[in-house]
C-alpha cells in the first residue's frame, strides 16, 4: 500500500472507530448518569469531529506535486496536527470544568455500574488497537498527523482507566471520585495537547533534525572516495520532512563532469535517508581556498560515530 493509500486508510478507520465509541459511551451516559463516562463520550465525539478533518487533512497532504507545490502538499500535515491539538484543549478544559462544577453542586449519580464498566474496558481495548496502528503506520510513512493521532489514542487508553476507577469507586459507595476520575480524564487530555504542540512546532519554525540524523547526513557525505571534507551543513525541517544543503571539498583537478558525478552520486546517498525530501550540493575546489573547519560536523560524527 503507498503512503497516500495507507494514510487515507487511517483516517477512515480512527473515523469509524471514535463514532461507534461515542454512540456506545453516549448511551451508557444517559443510562447511569456517570460523568466519567460522560467525558469519555465528550471525548469520542471530539475525537469524531477532528477525526473528519484528519481525514480531509490526510487526503490533502498526500495528493501528487502539480505546478503550484512542486514539492507535494506533505507541508500541510503540521497544521492539521495542531488543528487536533485545539480540538483536545477545548476538550480538556470542558471535561474539567464538568468535573468542578459537579463536585461543586454535589450532583453525582452513579447507576448501572457494570454498563460504565464494560463501555470503559471495551474502549481502552479499541483504544490500544488503534494507538498501535496508527502508531506503526505514523512510523513508516514519517507522518505527523498520525503519529498525533497515535499519541491521542494512547492517552484515551490511560483516562479510560481513570474514569474507569471513578466508576467503580462510585459505585463502591465513594460516588466523589466519579467527578476526580473525569477530573484526571481532563488533565490527561490536555497533555496530549501539548505533546502535539511539541512535536509539530519544529516542524513549522524549519529547526534542525536530531543529531543522529545529521551526523548520518555528514557521514555520507564523506562516504565518498573524491570528498576530503564537509563544511557549511545544513539540515532543516520544511513540515515534516527534511532539505539539506552542505558543501563538499575535493581535489581542483577534477575535471567539470567529473565534479557533477561527485555532486550527484553525494546528493543521492543523502536523499535516500527517508526523512530527506532534498538534498542540496555545493563542490568547493582545493585551490580557491574554501575548504575549511566544521566543528559543528566533526563534532556530529565524534558523537554518533558517523555512517550506518
Amino acid at each position: 500500500m503507498n503512503r497516500g493509500a495507507a494514510l487515507r486508510a487511517v483516517g477512515i478507520v480512527v473515523l469509524l472507530a471514535n463514532l461507534t465509541l461515542a454512540l456506545a459511551k453516549g448511551g451508557v451516559w444517559v443510562w447511569t448518569g456517570s460523568l466519567a463516562v460522560g467525558s469519555e463520550a465528550v471525548n469520542s465525539l471530539a475525537d469524531s469531529g477532528y477525526s473528519v478533518v484528519v481525514l480531509a487533512g490526510l487526503y490533502l497532504t498526500t495528493r501528487p506535486p502539480d505546478f503550484e507545490h512542486p514539492h507535494g502538499h506533505e507541508r500541510i500535515e503540521p497544521f492539521v496536527s495542531l488543528f487536533i491539538a485545539l480540538a483536545i484543549f477545548a476538550v480538556g478544559g470542558f471535561v474539567f470544568y464538568s468535573a468542578v462544577t459537579d463536585i461543586l453542586a454535589g450532583t453525582v449519580a452513579v447507576t448501572h455500574g457494570w454498563a460504565a464498566v464494560t463501555v470503559l474496558v471495551a474502549t481502552a481495548v479499541v483504544k490500544y488497537a488503534l494507538y498501535r496502528y496508527c502508531l506503526r503506520v505514523g512510523e513508516e510513512n514519517n507522518s505527523p498527523a498520525v503519529r498525533a493521532a497515535a499519541l491521542d489514542n494512547r492517552n484515551d487508553i490511560l483516562t479510560a482507566a481513570a474514569a474507569l476507577v471513578g466508576v467503580v469507586g462510585a459505585g463502591a459507595g465513594v460516588p466523589v471520585l466519579d467527578p476526580l476520575a473525569a477530573g484526571v480524564v481532563s488533565v490527561g487530555i490536555v497533555y496530549t495537547g501539548v505533546e502535539i504542540v511539541r512535536d509539530n512546532v519544529n516542524y513549522l519554525v524549519g529547526a534542525a533534525p536530531p543529531e543522529d540524523l545529521r551526523a548520518e547526513i555528514v557521514a555520507r557525505a564523506l562516504d565518498h572516495p573524491d570528498v576530503e571534507g564537509v563544511h557549511d551543513v545544513i539540515a532543516h525541517y520544511v513540515g515534516p520532512e527534511i532539505d539539506v544543503s552542505l558543501h563538499v571539498e575535493v581535489e581542483g583537478d577534477r575535471t567539470l563532469r567529473e565534479a557533477h558525478a561527485i555532486e550527484t552520486a553525494v546528493i543521492e546517498s543523502i536523499r535516500e535517508l527517508p526523512q530527506v525530501d532534498d538534498a542540496y550540493v555545493h563542490v568547493d575546489p582545493k585551490e580557491l581556498g574554501e575548504w575549511k573547519e566544521d566543528e559543528v560536523a566533526d563534532e556530529l560524527l565524534r558523537e554518533f560515530g558517523g555512517g550506518e
